[in-house]
């Protein structure tokens, strides 16, 4: 069930999506997670592999260069990157779950046009900036440019086909589920 379907979460750092795909993750073993790569460096508590694959700005460069990504990025200094061959590869035996900005989520929905997109928004940008600002690894200057990026990046939120608040973890996971469930009982 779900083999082929293709779901993208977007979302404002500091919206909470990282909590809530981790929580639907544990519930959904047969949906597969698409590990972006960056070059940023790893949070505390990220594990290459799994959150992200880390590596260098060279590397990737030359996978640009490669056309190796189905979309990518560069923003707040970072490259980031859906790797084709690994969405191909996880496509082919589950549903598969990206974590992309709105740019990757509209350049994987001109290939991939049956792709749902899930926008998560924070219950209001005063409650955004305190998340930020309450993560304590980030400084001043990021905190000022994610949030001038987050104010775009909700703007793009009218092009999804779903638009869920996370004012309350559960609350939000149980919304996202409820459309992955739905999508997922489809032929």
């Amino acid at each position: 069930m779900g083999k082929g379907k293709l779901f993208i979460i977007s979302g404002a750092s500091g919206v909470g999506k990282s909590t809530v795909l981790k929580k639907i993750m544990k519930l959904y073993p047969e949906l597969r997670f698409s590990v972006s790569v960056t070059t940023r460096a790893p949070r505390n508590g990220e594990v290459d592999g799994v959150d992200y694959d880390f590596i260098t700005m060279q590397t990737f460069e030359q996978m640009v260069k490669d056309s190796a990504f189905v979309e990518y990025d560069l923003h707040m200094d970072c490259g980031y990157g859906t790797p084709r061959a690994q969405l191909e590869e996880k496509m082919l035996n589950a549903g598969v779950i990206l974590d992309i900005e709105p740019n990757g989520a509209f350049n994987v929905r001109k290939e991939y046009t049956d792709a749902t997109l899930i926008f998560i928004a924070p219950p209001s940008f005063e409650e955004l900036e305190r998340r930020l600002r309450s993560r304590g690894d980030t400084s001043e200057e990021q905190i000022l440019k994610r949030l001038a990026r987050a104010k775009w990046e909700i703007e793009q939120s009218v092009h999804y086909d779903h638009v869920v608040v996370n004012d309350e973890v559960d609350t939000c996971m149980n919304k996202i589920i409820e459309i992955i469930t739905k999508k997922l009982e489809e032929n």
